[in-house]
């Protein structure tokens, strides 16, 4: 099934309507759909570097609206959808360790997590069963998500087609480092 949709994905990367779909798998895979954005994004970008830019803000954007509606599905339907969700992915043991480290650290886990490739839609479900504050949340999913597009769309725009099996390959580590960093900063802030 995956192999399926991962072959249906990249044909819609190289159609007319790239954009529009661009968007639409980047705010469904923030609340249900399992193939991540950047299988779009890495051949559209690829095929246009000048667009780069306008590419990583529509994934941001439409990934952050996305996560919206997984927020609110965590809130409001999480017995009726959101469990079917988390229970498809097999993360519920993820889920509930989230869940309630979410109640103090909810923007936190979300800066940091959202710049991964792990799944989104753990975190906006997760996020609404929390009640983490709706605008905390968005503020929180516009940074990451925004670092994690604008650093794979930096990455092909200054690097080109070298740098598409690097990332293919070693996303989780790159924006592990990245998130590693961030955070070391953040600490270092705080202790000066």
């Amino acid at each position: 099934m995956l192999k399926r949709l991962y072959d249906w994905t990249m044909a819609k990367a190289a159609s007319k309507n790239a954009t529009t779909w661009l968007a639409g798998v980047s705010f469904a895979e923030s609340s249900f759909f399992p193939i991540p954005p950047d299988i779009l994004m890495v051949p559209m970008v690829l095929a246009n570097r000048q667009a780069a830019w306008r590419i990583a803000t529509i994934c941001t954007l439409a990934s952050v609206v996305g996560g919206v509606a997984g927020y609110m599905i965590g809130f409001f339907l999480y017995e009726a959808i959101g469990k079917a969700v988390i229970d498809f992915y097999h993360l519920e043991a993820q889920f509930e360790t989230l869940r309630h480290t979410f109640v103090e650290y909810g923007a936190e886990i979300l800066i940091i997590k959202g710049m991964t490739p792990i799944p989104y839609k753990l975190l906006t479900i997760t996020a609404g069963v929390a009640k983490l504050n709706i605008w905390v949340f968005i503020g929180a999913s516009i940074l990451s998500r925004a670092i994690r597009f604008y650093l794979v769309a930096a990455l092909l725009y200054w690097f080109g087609e070298p740098v598409r099996a690097f990332i293919e390959k070693r996303l989780t580590l790159v924006t592990t480092a990245f998130a590693v960093a961030l955070i070391g900063g953040f600490l270092a802030i705080k202790l000066i």
